[in-house]
């Protein structure tokens, strides 16, 4: 089966972002990455491996290092957005980039959300050479192309749910040391008090997830990795039509 890497962002003495209802992000990550699990795990082909499943603190290298660990197909960071901007609204997706990011915006939230190891009272220092072969590694590998290409289907999908902004590009640590296509998906703004109200909820919770899991069923569908059911899928649809080409002979 894919294996699909659910990381929920935040936990332990992280909260993350707090809503002005009082609501924690690292509370409703990990609600919506225990959603988007079992629906993985309700999909045949693909199976859900859950970085955390307990409010805990993670550094932010060892969460890939944890999905590398079980085999990861894919890497999925769920995250809540905030801004000063209460009115601020919509879901977006990110992926790496060692080139700068795409929007000041982009910068800032990539900033924000690598503090978390310095709330966790991890030393960043030590790490520095490892991520950067690694960095260079992924440039090399391409697969911040196909984390690309994940993220836009994954965000296509997010906006058959609700509002979507786009995908951008940042240097988030979360994301350095992924070997597989990897992003970053903010849910929404957990700042907005309409949106905190939707992302607490379950039932929006659960929308959301079908979303992401379509978004990487979609690319997967495209991109299928050999022995798996989606490359089985892809080859007897290739099959099928070879046969119906060939059954049609001559006018």
């Amino acid at each position: 089966p894919l294996v699909v890497a659910i990381d929920a962002g935040h936990g332990g003495q992280d909260p993350g972002a707090i809503g002005p209802g009082g609501n924690r992000e690292k509370n409703v990550t990990l609600a919506i990455a225990r959603e988007l699990a079992r629906q993985v795990n309700a999909t045949a082909g693909m199976k859900a491996y859950l970085t955390r499943d307990t409010d805990v603190f993670i550094p932010l290298n060892h969460r890939a290092r944890r999905a590398s660990a079980a085999k990861a197909d894919i890497f999925v960071s769920i995250h809540a957005d905030a801004a000063e901007n209460r009115s601020a609204a919509g879901s977006s997706v990110y992926v790496l980039s060692t080139r700068g990011a795409s929007s000041q915006r982009a910068r800032w939230l990539a900033d924000k959300e690598n503090a978390a190891d310095l709330i966790g009272g991890v030393k960043l220092s030590a790490t520095g050479d490892t991520l950067k072969s690694v960095l260079l590694d992924l440039t090399q590998s391409g697969q911040m192309k196909a984390s690309s290409d994940a993220a836009t289907n994954v965000l296509d999908s997010l906006g058959r749910v609700g509002k979507t902004r786009r995908v951008e590009h940042a240097n988030f640590a979360v994301l350095r040391t992924s070997d597989v296509p990897a992003m970053l998906v903010e849910t929404g703004f957990i700042s907005n008090h309409e949106e905190e109200a939707l992302l607490t909820s379950a039932d929006y919770q659960r929308k959301l997830a079908s979303a992401v899991l379509e978004g990487i069923s979609g690319y997967f569908t495209q991109q299928p990795p050999p022995g798996t059911l989606y490359a089985a899928r892809a080859q007897a649809k290739q099959d099928g039509s070879v046969a119906s080409v060939g059954a049609g002979g001559s006018p």
